[in-house]
Order: structure tokens, then sequence, then C-alpha cells
């Protein structure tokens, strides 16, 4: 049995106006819609394949069936992010997803995310964070939350300030992002340094 057990997961969480849900087949024509209007604005900080890696290209319906077979395992907690305005229906707003996850006596995921840059500015991303923090902490009893921050990627970086992560040094070549193995700064936050109100509580 996975060790969210079986009944955590699907799992959807809101705070106001952001939500966060499984990401699903049906949501193929809206995610490449705001992922094409958002190439440039991504294209930095995406992950990218390494020249060795020769693969075949996935399609969105595999994307969607191994996420949600490894969230199912209690590998990762794969979200897409949704933004609601008064009167009108929820819209796809970017992707939040714990990746990585360990359990035994690491108990610890890593956060990777990204907003349309059409609602920057809007307190998405921090709110997001926050849900899924949250949830990681409080529901499934997790230890320890990472993010890995290119240096240049300022938005990001205010998003783990605001919500009060701890800086933890540079990660020389951590991943590979843009076309390149790129460094990266880390952040972290241990559970117990989270208190009852929450991340949530931390947003203002």
């Amino acid at each position: 049995m996975s060790p969210l057990g079986p009944r955590r997961w699907p799992v959807s969480l809101s705070h106001g106006p952001v939500g966060l849900r499984p990401i699903r087949r049906r949501d193929a024509h809206e995610w490449f819609a705001v992922r094409a209007r958002n190439r440039s604005w991504t294209a930095p900080w995406d992950g990218t394949r390494p020249p060795d890696n020769d693969g075949e290209e996935i399609t969105f319906a595999q994307m969607v069936r191994t996420q949600t077979a490894d969230a199912r395992a209690g590998r990762s907690l794969p979200w897409v992010i949704t933004w609601t305005e008064p009167g009108r229906r929820p819209q796809l707003a970017g992707q939040m997803t714990i990746s990585g996850i360990v359990w035994g006596s690491a108990r610890w995921g890593m956060a990777g995310y990204w907003v349309d840059s059409f609602l920057a500015g809007r307190g998405i991303a921090p709110t997001a964070l926050a849900l899924a923090g949250d949830h990681m902490f409080g529901t499934l009893g997790l230890h320890r939350l990472e993010v890995a921050i290119r240096p240049e990627n300022l938005a990001s970086l205010r998003v783990v300030e605001k919500l009060g992560f701890r800086y933890e040094g540079e990660r020389p070549a951590f991943m590979h992002v843009d076309g390149a193995w790129r460094d990266h700064l880390l952040f972290a936050l241990h559970a117990e340094e989270v208190g009852p109100e929450g991340l949530i509580g931390r947003l203002g």
C-alpha cells in the first residue's frame, strides 16, 4: 500500500480564489494553450533533457498517467493551480508539483511550480506553495520541504521569502534547465518551523 494510504489521492485544496487539484487528461487543451502563451516566460526556468537523453517525448496523456501513478504510490503530488474570478469557472493558472517524495526516516519532498504570466502579481504562487506545504506537513506528516531556484529567478525568490523558507546554500550544476546544467539556490522548511497557523497564515 502507498505510504499516502488508500484515501490520500486524489486531493484538492483551496484558499480564496486559488485552488490545487489533480491534473486530468481533459486539461490538455487548456494546458497547451496556457503553456504556449507563456513559452518565453517559463523557458528560462523549465527543466530540459540533457543531450545524452535520447528517450522519446511523452504525450500529455502519458504524462498525466505517469504523474497519477506516482501520486497514488506516494512518490509525488502533481496538481494544477486554478484561479477563480467571481462568477466564473476556475481557470488553469499553472502547476504545483511536490516531487521526489521520500518516506522512512527522511520524509521530505521538493516543490516545483509555474504560474501563468497573465495572472502574475496576484499572489497565486505563494498561496499555492502554502497550500501544498500545509498539506505535506499537516496531513501527510512529511518533515521537510525543499525548493530549488535559479539565482536569476527573482519572482520565485520572492515567493520563498514571503513564506519564510530558510536559505541553505548554492547547489552547483544542480538541474538541467533551459538547455544546460544550471546552478540553483536551495531553500527549505521543516515541519516544526511552521506554527499552528500554517504557511497560509504567513501570506498576510
